[in-house]
């Protein structure tokens, strides 16, 4: 009487006779390696342990599989006798028959060494054999080894696993790592397909690849025989070139854009207070030099006190980086800057000195050594928006900062009972003070606003390098020039030429270099002043003695 399974039963009965199948033909193949086999991977010919690798890779089986993991994890030694053994902690087995081996044997073995490229290969092969694998995260991670380190070794197991797969997107990774393995395959129509899909990737890491089949080899003939094949190459070489400069195009934009925001946030403050008071501030950049380090002071207590409020650090070295640059900005206008109106050179000579002490300050308080400024979590890393260019984090938060920040002084300026009045008095100072606006006060509150301007460009500054006494050092030419090219006062002029300054700079150093570059920045500006003088935008309505 035959027996009658239910469905699922009888699925389940052969599901458990497949498994019992593979088990057994692994436990066949588990030893099918023999000495001649093995034997090279113990010797010092590099050649024949190159040999013996292929063989075990072209292979592919359990045991295959097992040796070269082992390989990989340098549990492999080799006796005197020329006995390759595997290791596995405290015991050691024959790698050829995997028996056991006497514990003095093992104990007597050395481990077996190889260079790189061995190495390299090995790895490879690993993860080739892997391809195989039943479980999708395996297959994934080994394919993704092998698209680092393509091998045409691995090409057999490619083949095999193209066929074998079934998610689409390892798929198509498939189609892509098969093409890097098939590009000095002897067909020429294999070639040709492979050359097609590398090309289709759009990878400048691929260029390299593509290459070798357009290059000449010593005698002046291609390397590459089959025409369509250097064609398709030469094309994917065409595309790859055009994806290059793309990238190194966007790359100089984002550059400029980056330097222009730095600049920005160094110059808006000093717009504002030399197109009111007119004074050339020589001591601006050490307003920067303040915020930064305000900004290291709440890093450190929020260290000390709050190590897990640590990522929103940055939300409270803002205010006090304005607070401690305004406060010492108020100082020096109320101390010195006010009684040296109307003399220039005085003011200039003056300023410059105040750096020197605040600079010295720093120095005796902080120490002469660069201090460090962490960035929090959410600003560490990057965005890849295109092929080798990776836009930071943080050059992307200090891009949108100083726009905010140039958007809060128009507001200030423009919306606020403060704005009116210092509008005014940079206009027309004598009619200000003859309708009643206190001139002497509107210079304070303004040159501590433009002071803490600069503070906020001090935090942003600590957050892409070390912070150190000569920070504003570096910064203080730039921004006089970013504030004359845009009109001195004008705070829609301070960003043009902040930003302008940024992008014309980053454009000429791929070709000039750095100082060069800065050389020529500031011929150009010198030859628009002659034109120009009042800059890009000229203030209206200005009295009879500006």
């Amino acid at each position: 009487m035959a027996l009658s399974l239910p469905r699922y039963a009888q699925a389940g009965l052969r599901h458990a006779l497949a498994a019992a199948a593979l088990f057994t033909a692994l436990c066949t193949c588990a030893h099918a390696l023999d000495a001649a086999d093995v034997a090279p991977l113990g010797g010092d010919d590099f050649d024949a342990k190159s040999a013996a690798i292929d063989k075990l890779i072209a292979t592919h089986d359990a045991a295959s599989l097992a040796l070269l993991k082992a390989l990989a994890g340098d549990n492999v030694t080799a006796t005197d006798s020329g006995e390759v053994l595997v290791q596995d902690g405290d015991n050691a087995r024959d790698a050829a028959t995997g028996q056991p081996v006497a514990a003095n044997i093992a104990s007597s073995a050395q481990p077996i060494t190889l260079n790189n490229l061995l190495r390299s290969k090995v790895a490879g092969a690993v993860s080739g054999l892997q391809l195989a694998s039943p479980d999708l995260e395996t297959r994934r991670a080994a394919i993704a080894g092998l698209l680092k380190n393509p091998d045409p070794a691995m090409k057999p197991m490619i083949d095999a696993a193209r066929a074998n797969e079934t998610d689409p997107a390892l798929k198509r990774r498939l189609d892509t790592l098969w093409a890097m393995t098939a590009l000095h395959d002897p067909i020429a129509a294999t070639r040709l397909e492979a050359a097609k899909l590398v090309a289709a990737r759009r990878d400048v890491d691929m260029y390299e690849l593509l290459r070798p089949l357009v290059a000449k080899n010593a005698s002046g003939a291609y390397s590459e025989p089959d025409a369509d094949v250097r064609s398709a190459a030469q094309q994917g070489i065409d595309a790859l070139d055009a994806i290059q400069r793309r990238s190194e195009i966007a790359g100089t934009l984002f550059a400029g854009l980056s330097l222009g925001s730095v600049l920005l946030l160094a110059a808006l403050g000093l717009a504002i207070t030399y197109g009111l008071i007119g004074v050339i501030n020589m001591a601006h950049g050490e307003f920067l030099m303040i915020g930064a380090y305000a900004t290291y002071v709440v890093q450190t207590l929020v260290q000390r006190y709050a190590p897990g409020a640590f990522d929103w650090y940055p939300l409270f070295a803002i205010p006090a980086s304005f607070v401690a640059a305004a406060l010492v900005g108020a100082v020096i206008e109320r101390l010195v800057i006010r009684h040296l109106y109307g003399r220039p050179l005085e003011t200039l000579l003056t300023t410059f000195g105040i750096s020197l002490i605040l600079i010295q300050a720093t120095r005796m308080i902080f120490g002469a050594q660069n201090v460090q400024v962490e960035n929090p979590s959410w600003m560490s890393g990057g965005v890849s928006v295109m092929p080798n260019l990776i836009l930071p984090y943080n050059r992307l938060a200090i891009l949108a900062f100083s726009l905010i920040v140039v958007g809060v002084a128009w507001t200030v300026l423009t919306k606020t009972r403060l704005g009116l009045f210092v509008r005014a008095v940079t206009q027309n100072r004598r009619m200000a003070a003859c309708v009643g606006v206190r001139t002497a006060r509107v210079d304070a509150w303004a040159f501590a606003f433009g002071a803490g301007v600069a503070g906020l460009g001090g935090c942003a500054l600590s957050q892409i390098g070390n912070v150190g006494p000569d920070l504003g050092q570096s910064y203080i030419i730039d921004s006089f020039m970013a504030v004359v090219l845009g009109g001195v006062g004008q705070i829609a002029g301070t960003v043009i030429g902040g930003f302008g300054l940024g992008l014309v700079s980053k454009a000429i150093e791929p070709f000039w270099g750095a100082v060069l570059a800065k050389i020529a920045v500031l011929v150009l500006i010198v030859l628009f002043i002659q034109k120009r003088p009042q800059g890009l935008f000229a203030l209206k309505g200005r009295s009879a003695e500006a």
